[in-house]
């Protein structure tokens, strides 16, 4: 019915209904990539503010009338059987036609903002020879890698191959049966893996990376000028993983490391040219450990060579490689800026669906989201006097991670240390995690990821060996294949959560000696037990750059620019943490996001929203295409300013360097 309806109203005329999309262009049509002024004039809406209104008060009125509708369909109140004989044209007849018309317009604009460059950056790389040469396979993020249930026991079978991430039927699973919902989507906490009776895997193929639901692309417009210029599922391909897991349960369950190599040693063989591997924000974390993975003798077996022979290329999009600052917060209380920032009566809703220690254990299940604590301390983050990013004229240093206004009234708590009450930097804000989460989270963390720095060569060659090293690139190295290519392509410009301001909370329910619910399940104990944090962000503290106890830094809107730039800018460029002299390319993009896109137009730089960016794509066809070569290196933030800030050091020169000092040195006094 739906569906007649929006035809009905959004066609040009009868005979010639609207295309979902613009078509492709014939060979002896321009295009070209849109700008953003461009773009200004293209969406921006031609009918006037009264009109505008009145098309959203009318249709949103008759969308309100269907949802009430559905959600009272066990009730007398509405007899939903009478819809179904409502006469659609009649309800045309009685709407004005003006109000049509301009419904029509909208639609249009809307449909050419969203849709702006549909095959466009492909259709342009083929004017200047492009095509595909490299085999490329993409390891995706959290967001675009969704899961769907193969579990065969009863409390399974009614999500049998539907997705319980990514998808509406997650949306559709959490709201009905949230219980069921986080049962299956909750790792076990001895284990690390499926509860007993749950069967939860990645979604394979582009299917599971083009969308996270309908209409919300993700890996899509990638794909759509990647297949332009010849790509097509016999050389591209897509390495979705369980992003819940702990990497090596990857391995352990799925195989999943040994799936990769597979398919790139494959791809080789086949196209006879070594392959291009793009990552996307936590897939770069992945693919880094997998690096290591792949080369050492008891796991990949690859041997040192193994990287320099199969890979040529590693676009790094918006890779969190020092991990992400708003991880603390989510693993802490259940809470970012986003959840932080809503009004009053949201809070409260969504407090009695899913309060912040509800949110908190979920986050705390997944462990694999650990894997993006902030990496580096104090000497990457800062101290409580200093920051490398701190900006002149700053009142309080970034570096002071999370603050309380106001002390503790009462430290008899069993949880309530009198250290617990003073403002923390990111080395003290992880064990006060720990402190305030159930044992076995803090034996998973430890156990998997490390967060130091290694300052010589000698630890990092030792580090290699430890795969609970692998993920942290502060201490361990690139692999030793001199002829690849890392080029990082990330956003800047737009603000990111820096810092925090907290206060105490009351503990919710009852709580035995060791401060552990009482109103757990009978099958847990003090190992696995929920324990409820009890400190919050203070939501109601604004003032001056501190917006409801968020104050803001730089970054693409998730990651901080120090996490997605250091080791690009300057990392990557000491001798101990990448002793083959792989050449490094960065590109930054500022955002620059269009007012009229709901997902900020081809010239965005949000996390996720770059995916859609047209000067992205363009970079990605070029290395895909064997023209990385001719990308240059491209700042526009301070990132080099703050690298060299940061409080990391080189403990031999660079090529470079012993260059010039033997040139020097040569040279007349």
């Amino acid at each position: 019915m739906t569906d007649i309806f929006r035809r009905r109203i959004f066609r040009h005329s009868e005979d010639s209904p609207e295309p979902s999309r613009e078509p492709t262009p014939g060979p002896e049509e321009e295009y070209r990539v849109v700008d953003a002024k461009k773009l200004h004039k293209l969406s921006k809406s031609r009918t006037s503010s009264k009109r505008w209104h009145a098309w959203i008060f009318g249709l949103g009125g008759l969308f309100g009338i269907l949802v009430a509708g559905l959600f009272a369909s066990n009730n007398d109140m509405i007899d939903l059987s009478s819809l179904t004989d409502m006469n659609l044209d009649s309800l045309m007849d009685v709407l004005p036609a003006g109000l049509i018309k301009d419904a029509r317009d909208i639609q249009k604009h809307e449909r050419d903002a969203v849709n702006y460059d549909s095959f466009a950056v492909g259709l342009h790389a083929q004017t200047q020879g492009i095509k595909a040469y490299h085999p490329v396979i993409m390891i995706p993020g959290v967001i675009s890698t969704g899961l769907e249930s193969w579990g065969t026991d009863e409390q399974s079978r009614q999500y049998f191959r539907k997705r319980l991430w990514g998808s509406w039927s997650m949306m559709r699973a959490l709201v009905m049966d949230k219980a069921s919902w986080k049962k299956h989507v909750m790792v076990d906490k001895r284990t690390g893996l499926d509860p007993p009776g749950i069967k939860l895997r990645a979604s394979q193929g582009f299917d599971a990376a083009d969308f996270f639901i309908t209409g919300y692309w993700i890996w899509n417009k990638i794909l759509e000028n990647l297949a332009t210029i010849g790509y097509d599922p016999t050389n591209a391909f897509t390495a979705a993983y369980d992003w819940r897991l702990s990497y090596l349960n990857y391995e352990k369950r799925d195989q999943y490391f040994s799936r990769l190599k597979a398919h790139i040693e494959l791809a080789k063989h086949i196209s006879g040219k070594k392959v291009v591997l793009l990552s996307h924000s936590m897939g770069s974390q992945v693919l880094y450990f997998f690096f290591h993975w792949v080369e050492t003798s008891g796991y990949g077996n690859g041997g040192s060579e193994w990287v320099d022979e199969f890979v040529d290329s590693w676009i790094n999009i918006s890779g969190c490689m020092l991990g992400a600052l708003k991880d603390i917060p989510a693993l802490l209380s259940g809470e970012m800026k986003d959840t932080a920032q809503l009004n009053a009566f949201a809070v409260y809703g969504l407090e009695k669906f899913l309060s912040r220690n509800e949110r908190a254990e979920i986050l705390r299940a997944f462990p694999g989201l650990s894997s993006m604590l902030p990496i580096g301390g104090d000497l990457v983050w800062g101290n409580s006097t200093w920051a490398p990013d701190d900006l002149p004229g700053q009142e309080t240093s970034f570096g002071t991670f999370i603050r309380f206004r106001e002390q503790l009234e009462n430290a008899s708590h069993p949880f309530s240390q009198a250290s617990s009450r003073q403002n923390m930097t990111v080395s003290q804000a992880l064990p006060y995690l720990f402190r305030h989460a159930e044992p076995w989270f803090q034996d998973m963390v430890l156990h998997n990821y490390s967060y130091g720095v290694a300052h010589t060569r000698e630890e990092v060659e030792e580090n290699n060996l430890v795969p609970s090293k692998w993920v942290n690139p502060l201490e361990s190295r690139l692999p030793l294949a001199p002829n690849l290519k890392i080029y990082c392509f990330y956003g800047v410009g737009k603000p990111t959560e820096r810092t925090y301001y907290y206060r105490d909370e009351p503990y919710p329910g009852s709580l035995t000696g060791n401060g552990i619910l009482k109103s757990n399940s009978d099958d847990d104990d003090a190992y696995t037990a929920y324990r409820p944090s009890n400190v919050s962000i203070d939501s109601g503290y604004t003032s001056g750059n501190i917006d409801h106890g968020v104050i803001m830094g730089e970054g693409d809107g998730t990651v901080n620019l120090l996490s997605s730039g250091y080791m690009c800018a300057k990392g990557w460029k000491m001798k101990r943490y990448n002793p083959a002299g792989v050449k490094i390319t960065t590109y930054e993009m500022p955002h620059e996001p269009d007012r009229f896109s709901p997902r900020g137009g081809p010239n965005t730089a949000d996390h996720v929203d770059i995916l859609g960016r047209s000067s992205l794509n363009d970079l990605i066809l070029r290395v895909a295409g064997g023209r990385g070569d001719l990308i240059e290196e491209t700042i526009v933030s301070n990132i080099y300013e703050y690298a060299e800030k940061v409080k990391i050091y080189d403990d031999e020169p660079s090529d470079e360097e012993s260059a010039d000092s033997a040139g020097s040195s040569g040279g007349e006094p």
